[in-house]
């Protein structure tokens, strides 16, 4: 019998269980088709789903899969990284316009600079649960692009106020704008990549984030040379003014500009793609996550997404990630001018610290990937911040220190992707997905609002509580990882040893069964989670 390959799910090597299905010929949700015969690569081989509502009817093809994901990955990648980095500079550089005057020429006293940041995170982790249902009936070429503008314009604005007040205002109405972009994203590319080529495809919008932290500084390091510019101040140079004399265009002006491109550069479900042919649609439809995914809704998605309690899980791990980050974010220009630093050198020396950040992003994603593993990157992430956090709240020399923010910055956000993808191979069922993500990131960042909350400025320069509540929350996730990991290990051989059982007494599963368990989706007894 020649050799077949189940590519619609991107498993690592087969398990006993496949083995033996393959072998007694039983019908399994995805029907493996050989085309090549026995010398056949996997690269060549495609798997049909029957009666799966993502097929286009095609038979089966000889795809390049290498070229073809480069096709997708050039077309979906760079135009996301661009609007991804202009999110997160758009709300990280209110700490580089703290050093160049913003709570002088403000007026700001005691901690408002805090509660400025804690009301940017109430809306933002409220309206992204809504905002991940809109995405499907709105269609991300045009939904994406629209919020991107619109908080584009809320960040131009945010130049000109003149009061706290106004500030506050514009903090919020940033919330609402950017809460549907990130987790909206993760849905979008869960919907185009296989389980294991997913994670890599994350880190590559998400480390647009963590090179964000570095231009930051680097913008605010040469705006700060344009204080008293047309009689506005550096801080409000950083939120976005225009610089007339060469129309060179600062963050808020920047990302208005990305998003009008992405809405003529961005494509929606590689079911319409018109920039692929049939056979290549046909392909990427065939390989997604979950074999025969509903792509209707049903009011029974919400409540499916609402009650799994992986998603509580979930939440519980992003907080020992959503604490320390934005933690370490708003206020290491803060922490690092206490240092002794002036202003100007202080933002240099946040720079370098974002820069490994990006690199741990991308070497966690692709060896994940590789491995076909999740939870030993999150937890040796999350390690990394405890070290580079226990460091900061000791009495080290400065020198020490610093280096204690390059291991914050890297832990913090090396494990974002990871997690993300963790539940989104996790979860099955195309609208439960997009909902369970929305929940555990929505409320996941309200970690956000904490880590804002807690570096207060009667604290510096030791920030004990701060230090001390992010190690709190690290530790809490550390020990969700491991919980996380047992329950999936047990429920894994329970369902591994029933389906075991089918094969050894001869049951066949009809149709009627898969269409069933297509239903259960991740509860379903032919579901494997992803360790």
């Amino acid at each position: 019998m020649g050799r077949s390959w189940d590519l619609h799910s991107y498993h690592c090597p087969p398990s006993f269980l496949q083995t033996l299905r393959t072998m007694s010929r039983i019908p399994t949700p995805t029907e493996k088709v050989d085309i090549l015969g026995s010398d056949a690569s996997p690269i060549e081989s495609v798997a049909k789903v029957p009666g799966s509502p993502n097929s286009l009817g095609l038979p089966p093809v000889i795809i390049d899969e290498k070229a073809l994901w480069k096709k997708v990955d050039t077309r979906l990648l760079p135009i996301l990284a661009f609007m991804y980095l202009f999110s997160f500079m758009d709300r990280a550089n209110i700490g580089n316009a703290r050093l160049q005057g913003l709570e002088k020429e403000l007026k700001m006293t005691g901690d408002q600079y805090n509660r400025a940041l804690i009301f940017f995170f109430i809306p933002y982790g409220l309206c992204e649960f809504p905002s991940n249902l809109i995405l499907k009936k709105a269609r991300p070429s045009r939904w994406l692009p629209l919020i991107t503008v619109l908080w584009g314009l809320i960040v131009v604005a945010t130049g000109f106020v003149q009061n706290f007040q106004q500030l506050l205002a514009a903090r919020i109405l940033l919330g609402v704008a950017e809460a549907g972009f990130y987790p909206g994203v993760v849905y979008y590319l869960s919907l185009w990549y296989p389980r294991y080529k997913f994670q890599t495809r994350i880190a590559s919008f998400f480390g647009a984030a963590s090179m964000a932290g570095a231009f930051s500084g680097l913008f605010a390091y040469g705006i700060a040379y344009m204080n008293g510019m047309r009689g506005l101040g550096g801080w409000s140079w950083i939120f976005g003014q225009m610089l007339y004399d060469e129309t060179q265009i600062i963050e808020g002006m920047l990302t208005v500009v990305v998003g009008i491109v992405a809405y003529f550069v961005m494509v929606d479900f590689p079911s319409s793609a018109a920039f692929l042919t049939p056979a290549e649609r046909q392909y990427l439809l065939d390989s997604q996550s979950t074999p025969g995914e509903e792509e209707h809704f049903e009011p029974r998605h919400v409540w499916a997404a609402v009650t799994d309690w992986q998603v509580y899980v979930f939440i519980v791990i992003n907080l020992g990630f959503a604490v320390p980050l934005y933690g370490i974010t708003f206020f290491s220009p803060t922490i690092i001018n206490s240092f002794g630093y002036p202003p100007t050198i202080t933002q240099l020396l946040s720079i370098p610290p974002y820069i490994l950040a990006t690199i741990f992003v991308y070497i966690f994603s692709y060896l994940s990937d590789t491995l076909c593993l999740r939870s030993p990157f999150l937890f040796f992430s999350l390690l990394i911040s405890f070290s580079g956090y226990a460091i900061s709240i000791s009495s080290a020399p400065i020198p020490v220190k610093y280096f204690g923010i390059f291991l914050c910055v890297t832990g913090s956000y090396s494990g974002i992707p990871g997690l993300s993808a963790w539940q989104s191979n996790n979860t099955s069922g195309q609208y439960k997905r997009g909902l369970a993500l929305a929940l555990h990131i929505g409320f996941g960042n309200f970690g956000g609002a904490i880590g804002s909350a807690i570096f207060r400025k009667k604290d510096s320069p030791r920030f004990l509580l701060g230090y001390g509540l992010v190690l709190m929350f690290i530790a809490l996730s550390m020990m969700a990882v491991g919980t996380a990991v047992v329950v999936y290990r047990t429920v894994n051989a329970r369902r591994e040893e029933i389906q075991r059982r089918e094969v050894e007494s001869g049951v066949v599963i009809g149709e009627e069964e898969l269409q069933e368990r297509r239903k259960q989706g991740d509860r379903a007894v032919d579901f494997r989670y992803t360790l």
